[in-house]
């Protein structure tokens, strides 16, 4: 009897384990030149810049698409997009789009990258910057 609550037992930690590897998503923080890397050879990912515009007006990741995080609006823009698709998030110093990296998974996003030290540091690399 002992034998067989331990293989239920068992069986249901490996259950519980699998079913919560399977749902979580992975937020990975990349330094910018990972980041660079990665958003250069992923041609179907989407870059997403989470700064307001006067700091994307300073200049922005070529690609990207604008949300602004600290608008009232932002919450309803990233559930526009699609949850399947592969994210690059990045803010001006990597706060705000930790933030939001935590907030897209919890709400089903599959893989989300963010940009550990945002475009500061990306732009102190002297890595491509566009401007409109």
């Amino acid at each position: 009897m002992k034998k067989l609550i331990l293989v239920v037992v068992a069986l249901i930690t490996v259950a519980v384990k699998t079913n919560a590897q399977t749902q979580s998503t992975v937020i990975t923080n990349l330094s910018s030149e990972r980041f660079k890397a990665i958003t250069e050879s992923d041609k179907a990912g989407v870059i997403v810049d989470l700064r307001t515009p006067d700091e994307i007006a300073k200049g922005y990741i070529k690609g990207a698409v604008f949300v602004d995080y600290l608008s009232k609006e932002w919450e309803k823009e990233v559930a526009k997009l699609d949850k399947n698709k592969t994210y690059y998030v990045y803010c001006a110093a990597g706060g705000r789009s930790a933030d939001a990296a935590e907030y897209m998974e919890k709400h089903g996003f599959k893989k989300v990258y963010n940009l550990e030290k945002g475009f500061s540091e990306w732009s102190k690399k002297g890595f491509p910057i566009e401007k409109k």
